[in-house]
């Protein structure tokens, strides 16, 4: 069993890499002139930063990368709940300190600006799709319920080993191509913090949603599938019995 110092240290660098590299393609290189990666070069990347990390920690600390995912494993009862909250912890400083890095990178072009949203999670008016609260609550729950499903199914002990982070990281692609309108993406806590630290203002008020839907998501798929997975008790068929041949008959 390797230890919780080192399960946090992967975890904080797990999470540093997905903001980074997700987030980062986003500020950097989706709106670049003429050669900008656009929305489906954005889920690419928050999918291969997840891919890549579920590989490289995952043996180590499970690579949950993300505080609803945490909730989620644990309200299926496949990660222990006194190991939460450091967790958590961990994620969201491993997701900030990415925000920090990516800032100092960012503002080193000419013109930069905050108000451009530095990829913060937002609705309402935020929304890249003008998409209300309603919507932005509803899908943030749905995406990660989803998102929880694929990780709890591709993990479970009656799949085959090793192959867990391929749709892992495709599930995270494709919820991106879904909702990157809606609300620039969450289903992930830390992910959504470590942006809306740097933006503050509207992106603090509205970081609530991005803590509340995702989680509340990732336990409903966690008790779900708690019921989904659950093997059903054998029942023992009662033989009928059988009549007896003359030769077995009684007195015989």
């Amino acid at each position: 069993m390797i230890g919780l110092q080192k399960r946090l240290a992967a975890e904080f660098i797990g999470t540093f890499w997905l903001v980074l590299g997700g987030c980062g393609s986003a500020v950097l290189a989706a709106g670049f002139p003429h050669l900008g990666i656009g929305f489906a070069g954005v889920a690419l990347a928050f999918g291969l930063t997840l891919l890549t990390m579920a590989y490289a920690i995952g043996g180590i600390s499970g690579c949950h990368i993300n505080p609803a995912v945490t909730v989620g494993l644990w309200a299926g009862k496949r990660f222990d709940g006194s190991d939460v909250a450091p967790y958590i912890i961990v994620q969201v400083a491993g997701a900030v300190a990415a925000a920090a890095v990516l800032y100092v990178i960012a503002s080193g072009k000419a013109g930069f600006s905050l108000s451009a949203g530095f990829a913060a999670n937002g609705y309402g008016a935020h929304s890249p799709g003008g998409y209300a609260l309603s919507s932005a609550m509803v899908c943030e729950i749905v995406m990660t319920f989803m998102f929880l499903i694929v990780i709890l199914g591709s993990t479970d002990k009656r799949v085959p080993a090793g192959f867990a982070p391929i749709p892992i990281g495709l599930v995270l692609t494709l919820i991106h191509l879904i909702s990157i309108p809606v609300t620039n993406t969450s289903v992930n806590p830390a992910r959504s913090t470590g942006p809306a630290l740097f933006v503050g203002g509207w992106a603090l008020g509205q970081l609530w949603l991005f803590w509340l839907a995702p989680i509340a998501g990732a336990a409903l798929a966690g008790l779900f599938y708690r019921w989904l997975g659950a093997e059903e008790p054998e029942v023992q068929a009662t033989a009928a019995p059988q009549a007896l041949t003359p030769a077995q008959a009684p007195g015989a």
